[in-house]
């Protein structure tokens, strides 16, 4: 198959029902890193059944069986990897609860031989219609250019030019992947060694939103006193893959309401995160 253009516009899921109790909530906590200190008090509420509360990128679990697969589109996944992150929350996200899930091809760029971009937009309701969470997939095909669409995508969110203002590191385990893909993305390029080096990587890695949850967690700490509440986006460009068992460092510039980060692994000197930005309250 091939983009087809205008019509991968008018791609789109029907509205489904999707529940989430608190083990999924606890799962994913746990699957991010959070809870590895019994007695962190902060954290402990996002693993703990009593008043337990929701890390904001649970969104990302809660909505996969919305997300519009590569092939629906005309893309070859084989060549497809996931490109940039973007979350709105409305109203927080419920440690439990169900929603109405809907999704859609937003937009698609069409950047030649270098291949298309191409954004699918998720909203999570509530089941009384309320919005919750828009999320923004972005998906890079580098098979799937020369379809003839729009060439210039948005400009990237640029970090501070000065010092970070913090830096705050997670270690990640080895096997991290095996534990957070059990939140619903199984694809075996996380788990299978001989999957991983037929991708060109020399060990399974670690899931993108894994990643994300991450950085999430470091704004939590940072700037949100560990209140879920007061995040209300989060956007990133993924740039290189973690492999389990890294450590990673997550530098933080705040501007008022506007916190920019981007993440490393300093041990393989790469870049894992560009363009963070997220809107606190």
């Amino acid at each position: 198959m091939a983009i087809r253009y205008p019509e991968i516009l008018s791609i789109e899921e029907p509205a489904r029902t999707l529940s989430w109790s608190d083990r999924e909530t606890i799962l994913y906590a746990l699957a991010i890193g959070m809870g590895e200190d019994p007695e962190n008090g902060d954290e402990l509420p996002f693993v703990y059944e009593k008043d337990l509360k929701a890390v904001p990128t649970l969104a990302t679990v809660v909505s996969w069986g919305a997300n519009i697969g590569a092939e629906k589109m005309g893309l070859n996944r084989a060549l497809t990897v996931h490109g940039e992150e973007s979350i709105t929350w409305h109203k927080p996200l419920p440690a439990t609860g169900s929603v109405i899930a809907s999704s859609r091809v937003a937009a698609a760029y069409d950047k030649g031989e270098k291949g298309a971009v191409v954004e699918r937009e998720m909203q999570l309701r509530d089941t009384d219609g309320t919005l919750l969470v828009s999320l923004i997939r972005t998906a890079f095909a580098r098979g799937d250019g020369g379809f003839g669409g729009p060439s210039e995508t948005p400009a990237p969110h640029q970090v501070p030019s000065r010092a970070a203002d913090l830096m705050l590191e997670f270690a990640t385990r080895p096997d991290q992947a095996l534990l957070y893909r059990l939140c619903g993305d199984r694809n075996p390029l996380h788990a299978d060694p001989a999957v991983a080096r037929a991708g060109g990587f020399p060990r399974p890695i670690l899931h993108g939103l894994c990643t994300y949850g991450i950085c999430c967690r470091a704004v939590l700490q940072a700037y949100c006193g560990f209140e879920p509440a007061r995040m209300r986006t989060l956007s990133v460009r993924f740039s290189a893959p973690v492999l389990p068992g890294d450590r990673i460092a997550v530098r933080l510039w705040k501007d008022q309401d506007i916190v920019s980060f981007e993440a490393s692994v300093s041990a393989r000197n790469v870049t894992v995160i560009k363009s963070g930005r997220s809107r606190i309250e």
